[in-house]
């Protein structure tokens, strides 16, 4: 049973400037306001289920400081009350959390060629506010609550820096926008911002989770011609033609390599791939199945360390090139809002499709349940 999760927070500590509390009113209809829970293992999603497992005492390397902690990174809400010095966000506002904030001042923020944040950029160890690095919450005998990833949204409270809140449209559904504070965000805006997809291109795709799904549907919307989805979990082919992918390879059922088979496919390759599957080996199979001259490898699978890269330096030189994306590339609180005014006048975008599942929150070990057997895109938590 995963049973810290910290729903009960009792005593609130001091709120100093620029910060706000954001709250899941329990009057309102629950369907209207959602927590973006799980999907696949991918990027972050991991971190929290490892988290989970050192609470399960299933490894030895975890450290106590983060034994009471509240977990996630992805949640819609409606503000409940702000701090001095928030300007841009006030009381019932419909926002988003990003666990990758914008401050809106620093160089980093400042400038046109990353979305990385000097002071609330994504950092998995961080866990408690980055403006007196202290937390925020206490358990009810007075031990304090970490926070995670700038947001901790396993809860029915949270209290975030400004920086980490998106303003949206109140007439936004929440059920589906919430797939912007990860999933969404991460996948389609990979395929805008990291690698500028155009009409016409080739890709293919390794990893169908919920980030190599929205990977298929940014690629779908960019006008790609071919779109390749490649996973081990036939149950992903489905979903994937359905959000846009003209061919579904299953590496199992091969007898050669999948880089050698795309190649066949492709007339050498393709223009880009997006290793969404944290694997190293994988990434290695999308790095060689880009075409030699102009082929790009976009990672947006979170590996494990201390294994480096599986490539040779030389490699490089045929002209293919590999880049990280974080968050899709996007800065948050600029790019959200827009990306929500524009899902929302797009009918055919189908993003209920990454929806499987819908649960009460005291069900959340069935939520993980369907997340580690891959059962699961996003499952939605409400209280």
């Amino acid at each position: 049973m995963f049973e810290i999760i910290l729903l009960f927070v009792t005593k609130a500590r001091w709120k100093p400037k620029r910060e706000l509390i954001v709250i899941l009113p329990m009057k309102l209809h629950a369907k209207l306001l959602w927590h973006g829970v799980l999907g696949s293992l991918s990027p972050y999603n991991k971190f929290v289920f490892n988290r989970l497992r050192n609470w399960r005492s299933e490894s030895k390397s975890f450290s106590l400081q983060f034994a009471i902690q509240i977990l996630m990174l992805g949640r819609a809400w409606v503000v409940e009350s702000v701090g001095e010095g928030v300007d841009d966000i006030k009381e019932g506002d419909h926002i988003l959390t990003i666990f990758n904030g914008e401050c809106g001042e620093c160089t980093y923020c400042k400038s046109k060629t990353t979305n990385l944040c000097a002071k609330f950029r994504v950092d998995p160890l961080q866990c408690v506010m980055r403006n007196d690095g202290k937390t925020r919450f206490l358990t009810q005998d007075g031990k304090p609550i970490y926070h995670f990833l700038n947001t901790s949204t396993f809860s029915e409270y949270t209290v975030m820096d400004s920086a980490c809140v998106v303003k949206i449209n109140p007439k936004a559904p929440l059920n589906t926008m919430t797939l912007l504070s990860c999933c969404l965000s991460t996948g389609m805006g990979s395929v805008i911002n990291t690698a500028n997809i155009h009409q016409g291109s080739t890709v293919a795709v390794f990893g169908l989770g919920a980030v190599g799904l929205a990977v298929i549907l940014g690629a779908k919307t960019r006008g790609a011609s071919t779109i390749i989805g490649i996973d081990i979990n036939d149950d992903k082919r489905i979903k994937g033609q359905k959000l846009g992918m003209t061919n579904f390879i299953n590496p199992n059922e091969l007898k050669t390599s999948v880089h050698e088979k795309i190649s066949e496919m492709t007339e050498g390759g393709v223009d880009f791939s997006f290793e969404c599957a944290g694997n190293l080996d994988v990434l290695r199979e999308a790095f060689l199945s880009t075409h030699d001259g102009w082929g790009l490898t976009v990672v947006l699978g979170i590996h494990p360390t201390p294994r480096m890269l599986p490539l040779h330096p030389m490699e490089l030189f045929d002209g293919r090139t590999i880049t990280g994306s974080v968050f899709g590339g996007c800065k948050g609180k600029t790019q959200l809002p827009l990306f929500v005014d524009q899902f929302m006048n797009m009918e055919d975008l189908k993003l209920e499709e990454f929806i499987t599942h819908e649960l009460p929150f005291n069900k959340i070990d069935q939520a993980f349940e369907l997340l580690i057997h891959g059962k699961s895109l996003r499952c939605l938590l409400h209280f």
